[in-house]
Parts: C-alpha cells; sequence; structure tokens
C-alpha cells in the first residue's frame, strides 16, 4: 500500500476553497496534463486501495486530464530496484481498485480515450536511474510494467551522471550515453530534469528523440540549481522536446513564489523556446494542501530527511512548503488559465500549454 508519507507529498487534504475562477470559456472540458505530479487519497485510510468519493470528486474538479507519478525512491540507496518494484505493485493495486475512474496511459491515444470516458490517466515515470544502475535491460523490464518516462538523474550523482547539488558539476559518464540509447530504444520519455547544467547540456546533445526537462524553471530569470538556462531550454525545443514549468519555490529569491513568477517563468519560456515546446509540470499532488500543524510537521520530517540522504536543494527547509501558496487549490489549472488569458494570451497558445505539447511529444516518443 502506499504510505501515508508518498500521500502527504502527492497531495493533501483541500483547503477551505477560494472562490473559483472563471477561465475561458474554452477551458470547460480542456485536455489538461501535469507532466510531474502525484497520485494518492488523503481521505482514505492508509491500507485503502479503492479511491474514496471525495477524493475522486476532487479530482475531476481539478480538471486535469492526465497526470505523471513517479515511482520512488530516488537516490543510491540500498535494494532500489526492489522498491521501485514494490512502488509499481502498490500503483498496480491502485489500477485494480478503481478501473472505473483510473487509466494507465500506455500510449498518447489512451489519454484521449480517458478524457472521453472521464477518467484520469496517470503515467508511470521515475526521477533517476540509480534503480537500474549498469543492467539496461530494467528499462525493458520497467517499460513492460507501464513506465513511459525515465529522468537520468536526481540532485546527487548516479552511474550516469551528476544531478544539480553535484559541485563538480562532471556531465555525462559513458555508462550514461549507452543509457540514454536504450531509453530511447525503448520509447521512452527521456527527462533531464534535477540535472547538473553540463549533464542536462551533454545529455540533450547526446539525445537523438525528442527530450524533455519536465519540471523546471528558468535559470536566466532566477539562477537556482533546480533551474535551466535558456540555451539548454532552446535546446530542447530545437529537438522538438517540451520545457515543464513548476509551481515550487525556486522560482524566486526566498521561497515565497506567486502566480504571478509562475507566469514569468512560463512568459519567458515562450521567448525562449516557442509556445510549442512549454507545458506545465507543476511537481505538487493534484489536490491543495490544508495547511495545518499537521502540514508542517509533515514538512519538517521530509525536509530532515531530505537533508539527511543529501539532496535537499538551496532554499527547502523545515519553513518551507513545496508549492505556490497561491495555486494551492482544487482550480489551479483554471485559475492560472484564467490569468493568462487576461495577459492577453490566446486559446490556441494556452490549449498548448495545458496539454496539448505534452500530447504532441508523448505521441511522438511512445506511439499511439
Amino acid at each position: 500500500m502506499l504510505t501515508r508519507r508518498t500521500l502527504l507529498a502527492a497531495g493533501a487534504a483541500t483547503l477551505a476553497a477560494p472562490a473559483l475562477a472563471k477561465p475561458p470559456r474554452w477551458f470547460d472540458g480542456a485536455l489538461v496534463i501535469d507532466g510531474l505530479s502525484g497520485l494518492g487519497d488523503p481521505y482514505a485510510p492508509e491500507e485503502q486501495t479503492r479511491l474514496s468519493d471525495r477524493a475522486k470528486a476532487e479530482l475531476r474538479q481539478s480538471g486535469v486530464t492526465a497526470l505523471r507519478t513517479t515511482l520512488v525512491p530516488v537516490g543510491n540507496q540500498p535494494d532500489v530496484w526492489d522498491e521501485v518494484n514494490r512502488f509499481m505493485d502498490n500503483h498496480d493495486s491502485l489500477f485494480a481498485a478503481n478501473p472505473d475512474f483510473l487509466v494507465k496511459v500506455k500510449t498518447a491515444a489512451d489519454i484521449e480515450a480517458a478524457r472521453k470516458a472521464g477518467r484520469l490517466g496517470v503515467i508511470y515515470g521515475t526521477q533517476d536511474t540509480a534503480m537500474v544502475g549498469t543492467d539496461l535491460d530494467r528499462l525493458a523490464k520497467m517499460r513492460e510494467r507501464g513506465v513511459r518516462c525515465v529522468q537520468l538523474t536526481y540532485n546527487l550523482r548516479n552511474l550516469s551522471g551528476d544531478g544539480a547539488l553535484e559541485p563538480a558539476d562532471a556531465g555525462l559518464s559513458r555508462l550514461a550515453k549507452a543509457t540514454i540509447e536504450r531509453i530511447e530504444a525503448e520509447k521512452l520519455l527521456l527527462d533531464f530534469s534535477h540535472g547538473g547544467a553540463r549533464t542536462i547540456r551533454e545529455g540533450l546533445a547526446t539525445a537523438k528523440r525528442p527530450p524533455t526537462v519536465s519540471h523546471t524553471g528558468c535559470r536566466d530569470l532566477f539562477d537556482h540549481p533546480r533551474n535551466i538556462f535558456d540555451a539548454d531550454m532552446k535546446t530542447t525545443a530545437d529537438k522538438g522536446g517540451v520545457v515543464g514549468i513548476y509551481f515550487m519555490p525556486f522560482l524566486v529569491r526566498g521561497g515565497k513564489a506567486t502566480a504571478a513568477d509562475v507566469i514569468a517563468h512560463i512568459e519567458h519560456a515562450w521567448k525562449v523556446c516557442g509556445e510549442d515546446h512549454v507545458a506545465i509540470g507543476t511537481d505538487n499532488g493534484p489536490l491543495a494542501r490544508e495547511i495545518t500543524e499537521e502540514t508542517w510537521k509533515a514538512a519538517r520530517a521530509d525536509h530532515e530527511y531530505r537533508s539527511k540522504m543529501g539532496f535537499a536543494a538551496p532554499g527547502e527547509g523545515p519553513d518551507v512548503l513545496p508549492l505556490v501558496l497561491e495555486l494551492n487549490r482544487i482550480d489551479r489549472f483554471a485559475y492560472l488559465a484564467d490569468r493568462l488569458a487576461a495577459r492577453g494570451h490566446g486559446q490556441a497558445k494556452l490549449e498548448k500549454l495545458f496539454g496539448t505539447n505534452w500530447l504532441r511529444v508523448y505521441r511522438e516518443v511512445w506511439g499511439g
């Protein structure tokens, strides 16, 4: 079963809801894909695999058509291959218990089918290749189990390369090039999020198929190791890929990012990449969090764990929540669409941002 800690990381209970946004008329029923999110039910007992009626209602209210969930753990931990398989087992049990609501996405067509059926598409992805290491056949095994996105590194160094927090910024290893080739041969989407600057640059040069940096910000706006430089965003776009902007504290100094900051990073990415290559990867769960003492207690415990493991990024802390408070609402996508439309951005451009850019790259990489 999913642990309570996992569920808290994926997204907790709803807030006392603010007034709902009034997005553009076309947004009702639009394709909305979150390129990095999570799956969980904060309203059900930990051992329950059937999603609660409340969770399903709120997931529908969020407007999300499909989301990518992360198969943990990350980092160079003992038994990481066994652990990621156990996590897949736990997620598979959710699909078995909710066939009327959840769709495991294996092709782009699965997303469109989920939308038509009013169900939620869930994409399996990793945020590391530590569980693969030198055994590249594991990538085929993961694909067979439904994984469709593979991130090369997390914040630290693995056998393929340096993550965003490694001071040496040593870039790719020889193994990484073989790993990238195998990821692409298996028709998996290659993700450079959390990579060191040199890892991203060298990885993009190696990639032959459309890549992604699924959840990041613009480093030329705010110099943070979790963000990506303009030149690398442009290369991602030139290779047909997508850059996903996240709803995280790392968008501004001090970590108190607002919706205006998210918009600034989206608009900057549009200028660099063009409207066909920018999307959303919130790095949050789809449900809003209730900000209570329990929330802060969980956040402090998570920060203590991440610090102990060595992958807490600059700007993380016991007094910082990993979200944008202004967008901590059930209708965050509608709210953001409303704000962007008010700034003169039209329907076709916003449809690409909220979903169709992801759908295009998924179709090109996975098929369907």
